[in-house]
């Protein structure tokens, strides 16, 4: 049974740091693409990054990149998101998720591309 577990979440005030853990179980993790997508309230489950399983390469939504990085620790099975310089608008449930494909660009961004999914892990930050 595959699960995915995020943690780390919490509140912040804007301009602070976060860093969520997803530790991934029941799969070959890595061999797995993996992704970090959010959620506001009413709105659509957006992309916010993702770390293929082969080279490492990375892929960002445009209006994170360069305050959000994404690791990938294969020895402990597990997916980090450290976000930085955090506004209001970061806001959201995150959740990790799981493709076994490569992904680059738009790709990475499509929901429907990957397979496993977590609970989810809540960021509010506050102005």
């Amino acid at each position: 049974q595959v699960q995915l577990v995020e943690s780390g979440g919490g509140l912040v005030q804007a301009g602070g740091s976060l860093r969520l853990s997803c530790a991934a179980s029941g799969l070959t993790f890595s061999r797995y693409t993996m992704g970090w997508f959010r959620q506001a309230p009413g709105k659509e489950r957006e992309f916010v990054a993702a770390i293929s399983w082969s080279e490492g390469r990375t892929t960002f939504k445009d209006s994170v990149q360069g305050r959000f990085a994404i690791s990938r620790d294969n020895a402990r099975n597990t997916v980090y998101l450290q976000m930085g310089s955090l506004k209001p608008e970061d806001t959201a449930d995150y959740y990790c998720a799981a493709q076994t494909n490569h992904c680059s660009g738009n790709s990475c961004a499509d929901r429907t591309r990957y397979k496993y999914w977590g609970q989810g892990t809540q960021v509010t930050v506050s102005s």
